[in-house]
């Protein structure tokens, strides 16, 4: 039955409004994320956070539609809909209130719960509601045409949302501007859902007939429960445990959480627009081979390229979306059913993202969710490929195979949990919200001598030989010919000081930093994971071996040094970008200014800028020319100081240009004379990127 031109006008507005809360909803993740990164630290979990929170959120909002849609009547759906769009819009514009800015070391996953939930939890929650609420009412107003195909709609709004929000809306516009935009854009979709429930209403009635008629002439198969959240929370798994593989053994940037939820998005758009994308048989060889070669690729390690092991990760998880993406739209079901099909849906996601949220770092000690993921994922394979074999089909029920597999990978979670986290050489392992951190005995390789080192993912955060002569040698990238070791080594205090040195350093590590401590000298650490404080402590001896006197402060530093009186460092060491992971709020005029409080008139700026994919230095730069530094780079190379150094690249900022020439010698280098200034409304990684 083709829809009459009249129709055809519904169909356009509804898609418009589908189309606009999807945009929408993915719009405000990165959004909010963003303004909110600078107050917990600017750690890569409150990206893992906020996907978890709006994941419950839009199983509450499909969960509300479900309920809402049970109401014969349509008109009092609109009515209580219009009513929650009304409250919603009283909640607007979503800025953050500073109120929820963390005041010490409070743990950061239920404040930014809270704070989620206060600023734009209404507001999600209906936008989350209408994909399924208005397929609802499209069956009803529009019969006779599919609403299936607004679900492919809305899900290239969501995908064009996050693709749009790097390359236009973040460079364009600054976080204050976006919220404001967002806010009025949520008023236009509020007033189109509104028109979309009065045009359901009007139509429900002079339709119900008819469309009773062909209802009762439809044949009902069994909901097929267990399967449909089984197929939507394995590609969720996946997901958020690919993107930390990757985060972990790559690079921990934004980027690399948008291009997995965009591949998520595409195979969601590619199944439920047209069969014609998902062919069991090749899909299931084609996933099969990819869930090996990532097998592969992770038992080999880092001898591939980060080029292919992105690759690789990336197209595997995107088969094995469109394989469980295209066996649920298989088992879709009459459309009468299609709340209770999508709240399955998000219940099955939802699921997914409390388990390797919330519930795999209670778990595991280490990243051990992808490997489980990829077994269960091999079991699909298994189980989709017999599905066409009918004696297989007749010897064993479906649900015989749905217990089957369920209690396989149960058992591989509990081998995963007991049995493979510790190695011979591993002292200690601990997992919180900031990651996996790794204390482990090795042999340094230049020199051959037995060390410990401390890692976070494959980043070494500091390295102590054990035997005597060793133990209070700096190495990696605070030896003496690093910046740090330069300014640390050689610096002394004020002549009309009769203290010593005060030292500010930003970033605890193993604790490195503190052989260069002298009697007399104050050094504070300033460190974000309790974890990390607590392995420096127990495992290492540099604090306690340190000849000055040492505090560690717990907390984000950013917000410790804003809190804390005037310090009057004569070296402060911002060390908190040794690894990939750019804690950007560091890194802005609005940090520079409490860092330039604190230092004192000769004080020296020592920023640790090493990074494999962004050029820091346009950024320190501009930094120093804002608040009237002089800079210098200071890079030492792997090997250096009888082998014990890494290679790193340190910058030193300095009031008076003579105590830089002092530590550093005369400058004989280039000055870059590129600047990227960042601010905490607008910064961006894409003009830093190597």
């Amino acid at each position: 039955m083709l829809p009459t031109p009249v129709s055809g006008n519904r169909s356009v507005l509804f898609a418009i409004t589908v189309f606009l809360s999807a945009f929408l909803l993915f719009q405000v993740q990165p959004l909010l994320a963003k303004f909110i990164l600078p107050w917990f630290g600017g750690t890569p979990a409150v990206w893992t956070m906020c996907m978890l929170v709006f994941q419950l959120l839009l199983f509450g909002g499909y969960a509300y539609a479900h309920l809402l849609s049970s109401l014969k009547s349509v008109s009092r759906q609109a009515c209580i809909h219009a009513t929650l769009l009304a409250v919603a819009a009283l909640s607007l514009p979503i800025m953050p209130d500073v109120a929820w800015k963390p005041t010490g070391d409070e743990g950061p996953a239920l404040r930014i719960t809270l704070l989620l939930l206060a600023t734009v939890g209404m507001p999600y929650f209906l936008l989350s509601a209408t994909g399924p609420l208005l397929q609802q009412w499209f069956s009803r107003a529009c019969t006779g045409v599919s609403p299936y195909r607004l679900y492919a709609l809305s899900n290239i709004g969501s995908l064009l949302a996050l693709v749009s929000y790097p390359f236009l809306f973040e460079p364009v516009f600054s976080s204050t501007m976006q919220a404001g935009l967002w806010s009025a854009l949520f008023l236009i979709f509020a007033l189109s859902c509104l028109l979309c429930g009065w045009t359901a209403a009007v139509h429900a009635k002079s339709e119900a007939t008819s469309e009773t008629g062909t209802e009762s002439c439809e044949e009902e198969t069994t909901p097929s429960y267990a399967r449909w959240f089984i197929l939507a929370m394995l590609p969720s798994i996946m997901l958020l445990a690919t993107t930390n593989e990757v985060c972990m053994d790559i690079a921990v940037v934004p980027f690399l959480w948008i291009i997995p939820l965009t591949l998520y998005l595409l195979s969601f758009i590619l199944t439920f627009e047209s069969d014609r994308f998902y062919s069991r048989k090749i899909i299931t060889l084609i996933t099969t081979a990819s869930l090996v070669g990532t097998i592969v690729m992770m038992a080999v390690g880092a001898s591939f390229g980060v080029v292919l092991q992105i690759v690789v990760f990336f197209l595997n998880l995107f088969f094995v979306c469109m394989l469980c993406h295209g066996e649920l739209v298989q088992l879709k079901p009459n459309p009468r059913r299609l709340t209770s099909f999508y709240l399955t849906i998000s219940a099955g996601g939802a699921a997914g993202g409390l388990f390797v949220g919330l519930l795999a770092p209670m778990i595991f000690d280490g990243y051990c969710e992808l490997p489980l993921g990829i077994v269960c994922c091999l079991l699909i394979c298994a189980g989709t490929w017999l599905r066409n074999d009918a004696q297989f089909q007749r010897l064993v029920p479906p649900a015989t195979s749905l217990k089957f597999g369920s209690g396989l990978a149960l058992a591989m979670t509990l081998y995963l949990a007991f049995f493979t986290q510790h190695g011979e050489s591993t002292k200690a392992i601990e997992r919180n919200f900031y990651g996996v951190l790794r204390v482990e005995d090795d042999v340094e390789a230049e020199t051959h001598r037995p060390a410990r080192v401390m890692v976070h993912g494959r980043v070494v955060h500091g390295r102590q030989f054990l035997d005597e002569a060793g133990r209070r040698q700096p190495a990696t990238y605070y030896s003496l010919s690093s910046g740090a070791g330069r300014v640390l080594g050689q610096s002394e205090p004020p002549a009309q000081s009769t203290e010593g040195r005060q030292i500010g350093i930003v970033g605890l590590g193993a604790g490195t930093l503190a052989v260069y401590g002298r009697p007399g000298d104050h050094m504070r650490f300033y460190e974000i994971n309790p974890d990390v404080i607590n392995l420096a402590w127990e495992h290492f001896t540099f604090l306690e071996d340190c000849e000055a006197e040492v505090k560690v402060l717990p907390g984000d530093a950013r917000l410790v040094l804003e809190q804390e009186v005037d310090q009057q460092f004569d070296v402060l060491v911002l060390d908190a970008f040794s690894g990939d992971a750019i804690p950007v709020h560091l890194l802005t005029t609005e940090a520079m200014q409490i860092y330039a409080r604190h230092l004192s008139d000769d004080g020296v700026l020592a920023v640790h800028i090493s990074n494999s994919y962004f050029d820091l230095e346009p950024v320190v730069r501009a930094l120093g020319d804002e608040f009237g530094l002089s800079a210098r780079v200071q890079a030492c190379s792997k090997g250096a100081d009888g082998g014990v150094a890494l290679e790193s690249v340190w910058m030193l900022l300095c009031r008076e240009p003579a105590v830089l020439t002092k530590v550093l010698g005369p400058d004989s280098t280039a000055v870059n004379s590129r600047t990227v200034l960042w601010t905490d409304d607008r910064n961006n990684l894409l003009n830093v990127l190597r």
